[in-house]
């Protein structure tokens, strides 16, 4: 179910739409399987979510990362706070993950 978006999504999607960070696609609000993805590049099977602290230690999100990860995704989570805070550090790390597809998520 798509939804508003917060202000971090919002700013981050201002860095990621029109293949802005080194001609790389990225959809918004994508459908995965029974899941919206907040950000996807399907080239790189890289699924990007920023979470609130609701997502703390959630179970939900630890089922929906291990289907969308059985689907051939890997799921990078990054905290509103650190993508308002610190938006050219979240490109950067985005970047780098399509790049190279070996690295895996932190959290």
């Amino acid at each position: 179910m798509r939804h508003e978006a917060t202000e971090a999504e919002g700013r981050l999607w201002q860095e990621l739409r029109d293949r802005r960070p080194n001609k790389i696609k990225f959809r918004r609000q994508a459908p995965i399987g029974r899941f919206i993805a907040d950000f996807v590049c399907v080239e790189a099977r890289l699924i990007v979510e920023v979470d609130g602290s609701q997502h703390a230690d959630s179970l939900h999100d630890q089922e929906r990362d291990a289907e969308l990860k059985a689907r051939g995704f890997r799921v990078l989570r990054f905290w509103n706070d650190d993508v308002l805070k610190d938006l050219n550090a979240v490109c950067d790390t985005i970047i780098a993950y399509v790049r190279d597809q070996s690295l895996q998520p932190w959290r």
